[in-house]
């Protein structure tokens, strides 16, 4: 599997259905999961996937929102996914284009990428999305 440095709806990331090759780019340690990226709602429930009834209206209009259930965290951005070779997949993990605790470093994340998608605005850190935890009942801000 391939490791895809790209532009996501929140920041510069590393995409891959390799979570294996992520972790250890990384140096990150292996109980740390990363999030689960869907290209659409559809996706994410064909992963067998379930979210609570009084929580799907917040997970539908969501933007830049990753969302932990049951210690699983994903997210839908399916307006990032402008790249056929993107689209290919119905999801990807995803995580921030650097090392561990530091910032984006385009040498660094170029020499560890195995595909770069970059468009006219170009590669840019910005801020990762909000973090929520959800259940059936409420749903609590993380980060």
């Amino acid at each position: 599997m391939s490791v895809i440095l790209t532009q996501t709806d929140t920041t510069v990331g590393f995409l891959s259905q390799d979570s294996l090759k992520l972790q250890e780019i990384k140096s990150r340690e292996s109980n740390k999961p990363f999030i689960k990226v869907y290209s659409s709602l559809k996706a994410f429930k064909e992963d067998k996937n379930r979210v609570p009834s009084s929580q799907k209206f917040h997970i539908r209009r969501s933007e830049k929102k990753t969302f932990i259930i049951k210690n699983r965290a994903f997210r839908i951005a399916s307006s990032s996914l402008n790249s056929s070779v993107l689209r290919a997949h119905k999801w990807n993990y995803s995580t921030s284009a650097n090392e561990s605790g530091k910032n984006f470093d385009r040498e660094f994340c170029e020499l560890k990428a195995d595909i770069i998608i970059e468009d006219n605005a170009g590669l840019r850190e910005q801020s990762s999305s909000s973090l929520y935890k959800i259940n059936s009942k409420k749903m609590e801000k993380l980060r």
